[in-house]
């Protein structure tokens, strides 16, 4: 090859630090070592004459030269992939996808998703990260997020993924106990079972307490399931997801008009989304969304298929 063309090994080391955002991500991915990813890069450079990445708020970014390189290595890439065709002729997808959601939906939408994905892509491994925040700003090195509410984000891409209700639920030997509500005003003889208020990053999750601003609290927590499991746990009524209290027989829904419907939104960086293997991830994320848009919004045929399908 002659000396002025770049290298294709450090091309497809560009590709993977800027998916990732890190040197240290991109060797994990690459079976390298950091420094041999940073060698590369520097060789990289030498030969454009130019930077290809700038240090950000959120790790490695992609300069405009970096970005031509970026969209070179891609198509690297896809020759390589072609090569590995199976007997079929159809492209074999390999490589490691990276996600965060929530805590339900990562149990019940994004691990079904993976494991759709990894039947039809064996070699196609996925690794979710939950947590209930805004989306990341920055490079995070993660492919794919999914979040709750209309995330704001440069150079991603935002797709609205399906709505869901929260409602009041207590269990049956609670409501044994106490007087089960009839009315809101009710409530101020409860006490609620929801997120740490202080911890909460979500706008729209914040909003949605104020639905009963006169309950005190109970059990606080960060995770979901806790709030699930404290309420079935007699500690008070909760504010749970629908799609979550209905799968369990000894939660009651109280008061079903009062609630909240939000909004999951899936968010793909630009360099993510073009690669297949996170694609595919992303299809099968919204064929199970769409599926089950019964379920995320508690309405009867939805918790009876939750119920079936526990």
């Amino acid at each position: 090859m002659p000396a002025d063309l770049p290298s294709p090994d450090d091309l497809l080391v560009l590709l993977a630090v800027g998916r990732s955002g890190r040197y240290t991500s991109a060797a994990d991915t690459l079976g390298l070592n950091h420094t041999t990813v940073a060698r590369r890069i520097e060789s990289l450079e030498r030969t454009m004459g130019g930077r290809a990445l700038a240090r950000g708020a959120g790790g490695w970014e992609l300069t405009d030269l970096g970005r031509q390189a970026f969209a070179a290595a891609e198509r690297i890439e896809t020759a390589l992939r072609a090569l590995e065709a199976d007997i079929d002729g159809s492209p074999s997808l390999s490589g490691v996808v990276r996600m965060s959601a929530t805590d339900g939906f990562s149990a019940y939408l994004a691990a079904p998703a993976a494991v759709s994905v990894r039947r039809h892509h064996p070699a196609v491994s996925v690794e979710i990260v939950t947590a209930t925040r805004l989306a990341s700003q920055h490079r995070t090195g993660l492919d794919i997020e999914v979040v709750v509410g209309e995330p704001h984000v440069h150079r991603a891409e935002a797709i609205r993924l399906a709505d869901y209700r929260l409602g009041l639920y207590a269990s049956r030997g609670y409501l044994t106990e106490h007087q089960t509500p009839t009315s809101p005003g009710d409530l101020t003889a409860h006490p609620l079972i929801y997120f740490v208020d202080a911890m909460l990053q979500v706008d729209d999750l914040d909003l949605a307490r104020t639905l009963v601003p006169q309950m005190p609290e109970s059990v606080t927590s960060t995770n979901v399931f806790v709030h699930v499991e404290a309420t079935r746990a007699h500690a008070g009524i909760g504010l749970l997801p629908c799609f979550m209290a209905d799968r369990h027989d000894d939660l009651v829904r109280v008061l079903p008009t009062v609630g909240a419907e939000l909004t999951y939104w899936l968010v793909t960086r630009t360099e993510s989304a073009r690669r297949p293997e996170v694609a595919v991830v992303v299809d099968a994320i919204r064929a199970i969304a769409d599926a089950r848009r019964a379920e995320l919004l508690g309405e009867p045929s939805g918790a009876v298929a939750a119920n079936a399908n526990p």
